[in-house]
């Protein structure tokens, strides 16, 4: 098993730091995207309002937004031209998260709502039966809820790790600083290099898998 790695490193030396990028990437947008994610699912399933249903059909909707589309509006909004150009931030790390954070936002959002809604109402009305305070009920339905949770946030994982039309416009697949291993398939795949490109695929499904599994046993403690 070593010697294969070691050999899968030496004929592919260049996927370390594209493997270290991605997960850089994917891991830090969903991290900003949970934690506006599951705040504001939490708050919009425990309350109810006259916007409540339109709002989540605007999640709905967004949830399968394509993702050039993100990506078209998150490069207008960092080109030079751009309201927020001056920061320098197209073709950069940092507007690879952010059009990833737009994508995983409303997954993380909706889905959060739609698992824990009815739960989470019965969870407030114990807490406030046995005279909890607001932090202390929204800590408890945390934690109650944390299988759900965090199968929501393996799914919003699982989008930007796999995201990669919105990246190839922001970041613009340039070696060794915005180059990810879906840009680096589909760059690999358009030169028709298809054994690396399979390879780089089998990493990220490895990657998915070990995501998944460490989730999973989370879930099960």
């Amino acid at each position: 098993m070593f010697e294969f790695i070691k050999e899968f490193l030496t004929t592919y030396n260049d996927i370390l730091p594209v493997v270290g990028l991605s997960l850089k990437v994917s891991l830090t947008s969903t991290l900003i995207a949970s934690v506006l994610g599951l705040f504001a699912g939490i708050v919009v399933a425990l309350n109810e309002f006259k916007l409540k249903k339109s709002i989540m059909r605007v999640a709905n909707t967004l949830m399968s937004l394509p993702p050039v589309l993100i990506g078209l509006l998150v490069y207008m909004l960092l080109s030079r031209k751009g309201p927020l150009g001056s920061f320098g931030l197209l073709f950069s790390p940092e507007a690879m998260i952010i059009s990833q954070t737009l994508l995983v936002f409303p997954i993380i959002f909706g889905l959060t709502v739609s698992s824990i809604s009815e739960i989470a109402k019965n969870i407030e009305l114990t807490c406030i039966s046995l005279g909890a305070d607001k932090m202390s009920t929204l800590v408890t339905i945390v934690s109650e809820c944390r299988m759900q949770l965090l199968s929501v946030i393996t799914a919003g994982f699982g989008r930007a790790i796999s995201e990669v039309g919105a990246v190839m416009m922001v970041g613009g697949n340039i070696k060794n600083k915005t180059r990810v291993m879906t840009t680096y398939i589909a760059l690999e795949t358009g030169k028709g290099n298809f054994e690396e490109a399979v390879a780089i695929g089998f990493v990220l499904l490895f990657i998915s898998f070990l995501v998944n599994t460490v989730m999973y046993r989370v879930q099960r403690r």
